[in-house]
């Protein structure tokens, strides 16, 4: 029974059972050398959770009973990262390891450099924040500059400390990777198999789905590891600063953080290459998937001065080991059709195990790539995980060919909706011309048709569409206006109220315009600014429709390969009965007079806007603009004649100001096209 008063003793006790499952954790998870058994270990955490249910004010945020996860969350809030997580350069040769290491001496004036060196892991880069000496922010690397908060996710991986002894900084944030051992991945996919639930296909995915779990007990049922092997924003406050990548990392493993014990320190490019070589030749034994060294220059001076390029350093590398391949028999080729309708040819492999994962299947790309590596059926071929990621074909063996084995012919038709393949020019990629109707395509083009620079249908996102179209209630565009409030309250999630606002939003989009309903239809290269000058220039609907190649020519800026890609769209007959399905449907918009070409006071220019303008929105100044001739491009360059800035412009008036391109404000833009020149 929890009392407000706890005894001195049993405070005592809460504290040294804090102190010694820390301990057992650090041997078992860190050091790999458990001092006690594991009934020992659920002995004392029982214990301690039990004096934490008893006594409350005990149960402490870094106690190791709350590494067992907590309430499922809805979402991963963001996280700005103080200092990017850049990512490395990669070398596949040794070639490219001895440039990086002839740039380095150059650039800092010195015969030899030392490196330090590691295993480059297979898992997912992380960042923690420490505040004196406690973990208080957990986040993923993201793009490098933003992140996804997984805090409550982190805190399950015991390998990582809550808290860190007194000698750490009042601030610490360590880099490191989270992964999955060898061994824990074993027996996660044998528990897996046995309770009849789907396997990982290797301890990076099945590393990556904990991590990101909602559910964070999911996340504590799961084995992870975790390395360090650096830092983003650092405050030493008392603490000397180390000198070296060396130094650090001894730092962190004074700080009781893991560290691959596989790190070294070594001179020069034979060092390098040393190490990679030996590090290559045990990967197999390690204990967890690794799929390259990484190599940085030892001194934090000479990193500072090195400096960085584009999104990398100058001072690190990642050395790639090379693809593993093996042979197997391609068993069939199949044609994928992807969501954006390209036909890919995928080749259908006797299962191989490869670099960790048995592969059952590896993209050819496209037919010209079929053609050139001349794969067929029945073949033996060689198959490699490109990057250790990415299944595919390298190489057939031509001796194992049986005699007439057929050439691969792509499809004329498409497998999904039997819609006309077609290949634009200078494009190796084929494509399905059933946008509107192909079962492949469907989703895609019911979320671009919805989306808000086209029908702008509010509410209709990708959770809705998914159940409607699994629900089999919507094939193509025009079924959404047959849609009502009991067909949508029908589905998972949808109460009376909101199927009811879809359903307005819905009637709402009936109303639009010539040129968002052109860009809704998504016709291949047909962005928003070619639907409008194609609005503009036919003035109807009707004369889009029955446009030929010369007419298509006329409009300002559509080329040749633009009018196939709309003549291919507009000649399949599945696509010209959802446009007629759609008007009768009641989407109609205000029509105006056929005209060849628009004259306007911005006739010949091209604007780029940027910032918060002060009266017009950003769609209100484009169509402003376009409306009198002018062309709105979406960044800086030496074609732009002019740039609107308002408030908060960015970096593209940076881009301006290096490229002399004249900037207006809004005031300046309503005056060019109301008197054609600049007050």
């Amino acid at each position: 029974m929890a009392t407000t008063a706890v005894p001195a003793k049993i405070a005592q006790r809460a504290a040294k059972l804090r102190t010694d499952l820390d301990a057992h954790n650090y041997r078992y998870y860190v050091e790999d050398t458990p001092a006690v058994s594991d009934a020992e270990y659920d002995s004392l955490f029982r214990e301690l959770e039990a004096i934490e249910r008893d006594y409350p004010a005990l149960a402490t945020p870094d106690s190791p009973t709350q590494r067992v996860g907590g309430q499922p969350a809805t979402e991963f809030d963001p996280v700005t990262h103080r200092v990017p997580m850049l990512s490395l350069n990669n070398a596949f040769a040794d070639e490219e390891a001895e440039a990086f290491d002839r740039r380095v001496r150059t650039a800092l004036g010195v015969e030899r450099v030392d490196y330090a060196v590691e295993p480059k892991f297979d898992g997912l880069a992380v960042s923690l924040v420490y505040e004196q000496g406690h973990f208080t922010l957990g986040a993923t690397r993201g793009d490098g500059y933003t992140g996804e908060n997984v805090t409550a996710n982190l805190t399950t991986v015991r390998a990582i400390p809550m808290r860190l002894p007194a000698a750490a900084p009042p601030l610490l944030e360590v880099r490191g990777e989270v992964l999955m051992l060898k061994r824990d991945f074993a027996a996660l996919n044998a528990a897996q198999g046995s309770a009849g639930e789907k396997t990982f296909v290797n301890p990076r995915n099945a590393a990556a789905g904990a991590l990101r779990q909602l559910d964070s007990t999911i996340t504590a049922s799961r084995r992870l590891a975790f390395f360090a092997y650096g830092v983003g924003a650092v405050d030493w406050g008392d603490v000397t600063p180390p000198a070296t990548q060396d130094a650090l990392l001894k730092l962190l493993t004074a700080l009781r953080l893991p560290i691959a014990s596989q790190r070294s320190v070594v001179r020069g490019l034979e060092g390098l290459l040393g190490y990679y070589r030996a590090i290559g030749g045990k990967r197999d034994n390690l204990p967890f998937q690794i799929d390259g060294v990484v190599y940085k220059v030892n001194q934090f001076e000479h990193q500072e001065r090195l400096g960085f390029v584009s999104r990398a350093p100058r001072f690190a590398l990642a050395h790639k080991f090379p693809a593993e391949e093996l042979p197997t028999e391609v068993l069939a080729i199949n044609v994928q059709v992807g969501r954006t309708g390209a036909l890919t040819p995928v080749a259908r492999l006797k299962p191989v195990f490869v670099g960790g994962v048995t592969v059952v299947s590896a993209t050819l790309h496209n037919e010209d790539e079929v053609r050139r590596k001349d794969v067929r059926v029945g073949d033996t071929v060689i198959v490699r995980r490109a990057g250790d990621v990415i299944p595919e074909v390298v190489r057939v063996l031509p001796e194992s060919r049986q005699p007439n084995a057929p050439q691969f012919v792509l499809p004329k038709r498409c497998p999904e909706c039997g819609s006309k393949v077609v290949r634009l020019p200078d494009e190796a990629i084929a494509r399905c011309s059933g946008g509107l109707v192909c079962p492949a395509q469907r989703k895609q083009a019911l979320l671009h048709f919805a989306s808000r620079r086209a029908l702008d249908i509010e509410g209709l996102g990708d959770k809705l569409v998914d159940q409607l179209v699994d629900a089999g209630l919507v094939h193509t565009p025009a079924d959404i206006y047959k849609l009502d409030v009991a067909a949508l309250a029908a589905l998972d999630r949808m109460a009376d109220k909101s199927a009811a606002n879809v359903v307005a939003a819905i009637n709402k989009s009936r109303a639009t315009t010539l040129a968002r309903f052109i860009y809704a239809l998504g016709i291949r290269h047909v962005g928003e600014t070619t639907a409008a000058d194609l609005a503009r220039h036919f003035g109807t609907l009707d004369t889009l429709l029955a446009a030929d190649e010369h007419a298509l020519l006329e409009v300002r800026d559509v080329g040749p390969v633009l009018v196939q890609s709309i003549l291919q769209f507009l000649a399949e007959a599945h696509n010209r009965k959802v446009i007629a399905d759609l008007r009768s449907a009641g989407v109609h918009w205000t029509e105006t007079a056929p005209r060849k070409a628009l004259a306007g006071k911005l006739s010949g220019l091209t604007f780029v806007l940027t910032g918060t303008l002060p009266t017009l929105a950003r769609d209100d100044a484009k169509a402003l603009i376009e409306e009198q001739g002018g062309k709105v491009a979406g960044s800086v360059s030496k074609k732009t004649s002019y740039l609107v800035a308002g408030a908060d412009p960015g970096s593209k008036l940076d881009k301006a100001g290096e490229l002399g391109v004249p900037v207006l404000d809004e005031q300046q833009l309503k005056a060019m096209v109301t008197d054609g020149r600049i007050k």
